[in-house]
């Protein structure tokens, strides 16, 4: 889909109300997990930054829940992501299934902690 999303609620409401409601459950998660972070669009899937600095996307495929942290937000997960198919920065909750929202908040404070360390004043 290549279609420009004025912002997230425009993204979620392109899918089905079931889907919908998995997509604000995985948002709810992330903006709990991150308090302050900033919400937008990028790359044409929901994106989260903390000091302007890319932390977490996710986005509704075909058959999955994409999540992208990141190479090292995988990297510090990878044996708990290891049971979904994954790359170097993203990985695959299969639509059908229940979503690992506890593993996505715990992933999303990883990055949020990681970013505000590095780039905090």
């Amino acid at each position: 889909m290549n279609k420009t999303y004025k912002d997230v609620n425009d993204y979620i409401r392109t899918f089905p109300k079931e889907l919908q409601e998995v997509l604000e459950q995985v948002r709810t998660t992330i903006l709990e997990a991150a308090p302050g972070a900033e919400e937008g669009i990028a790359y044409g899937l929901p994106a989260y930054k903390v000091y302007g600095k890319p932390m977490v996307y996710f986005g509704a495929f075909r058959s999955h829940i994409g999540f992208y942290a990141t190479p090292s937000g995988h990297a510090e997960f990878a044996e708990e992501l290891s049971a979904f198919r994954r790359s170097k920065g993203s990985v695959q909750f299969p639509l059908g299934k229940e979503i690992p929202l506890d593993l996505v908040r715990r992933i999303t404070q990883f990055r949020f902690h990681e970013i505000q360390i590095k780039y905090k004043e």
